[in-house]
């Protein structure tokens, strides 16, 4: 039995994710941050465990690792949806202390708990680590600085990470708009949200499914089942990428630069 360990497993993607793991056999490990319905529901599943983590917190990751070593749950994959958009509003705005916080839980504290894990893989067979990218790491996406920085840091260590183990298959998938609580949080600040506001109260107001989590989970799937020089490094969207083409493996084999952070306009010489 394969096993996957769903950090933020409480929250609306990692939880219909899980379920979607469960089902297709997986054992499956979620952490959490604190109980909610979608936690309650998962208690009443076979062959899973739930671990309480904030992330934030040393204490709570030392007693991650420790969780992992003695029910030798030595996994074969790794989801994160581990993620918050807040502090929102004008950098210079924000209470700084505030906005390094959430460096750390989208950025640094995720990498830390990936860093402690992966000793703990199934060694016999190629590691497999998906995490999520976010809005803005095309373009200035004004007010969201310290989640798209986050997301931008992440993109980076896929590839870093990919050069560095030979054993580690990592990547970074968009999910586009997905129908979560995660909004509440913009629509909460409203204007210091800026013209997202807007957006995603029309969004949320419109009763569109937006990005299904059957379309997250099946290009996640296909990430697992492709080569680690097809996926590995690179940073894909759900909702715009051919994924599951062969078309687009050939050009991936092919071009080592496609779907990664890289400078534009090179080749322009004024």
């Amino acid at each position: 039995m394969s096993k996957i360990i769903i950090l933020g497993i409480n929250a609306d993607i990692g939880f219909n994710i899980s379920l979607k793991y469960l089902d297709d056999g997986f054992e499956v490990l979620g952490t959490f941050r604190s109980e909610n319905k979608n936690t309650e529901i998962l208690r009443s599943k076979k062959n899973i465990s739930l671990v309480r983590c904030d992330v934030l917190s040393k204490k709570d990751i030392k007693n991650l690792f420790e969780e992992v070593k003695i029910k030798k749950f030595e996994w074969t994959n790794i989801f994160s949806s581990i993620g918050s958009s807040k502090p929102i509003g004008n950098f210079f705005d924000l209470d700084f202390s505030t906005w390094e916080k959430s460096i750390s839980i989208n950025f640094t504290s995720q990498l830390s708990i990936i860093h402690g894990l992966y000793k703990l893989r199934d060694k016999n067979s190629l590691a497999c680590v998906n995490l999520m990218a976010g809005g803005g790491t095309n373009s200035a996406m004004s007010n969201y600085s310290a989640y798209c920085v986050s997301k931008i840091g992440l993109i980076k260590m896929c590839e870093l990470l990919d050069a560095e183990c030979e054993d580690l298959k990592i990547q970074i998938i968009g999910p586009g708009f997905v129908r979560t609580k995660t909004h509440e949080e913009t629509l909460k600040a409203k204007q210091m949200a800026g013209s997202n506001y807007e957006r995603v109260k029309e969004f949320m107001e419109s009763g569109e499914q937006g990005t299904s989590f059957e379309d997250i989970y099946r290009c996640l799937k296909w990430i697992d089942s492709s080569e680690k020089k097809v996926t590995s490094g690179r940073n894909f969207s759900v909702v715009h990428d051919s994924w599951g083409k062969e078309a687009l493996e050939v050009e991936l084999k092919k071009n080592l630069d496609m779907y990664k952070l890289r400078r534009k306009g090179n080749a322009v010489i004024i």
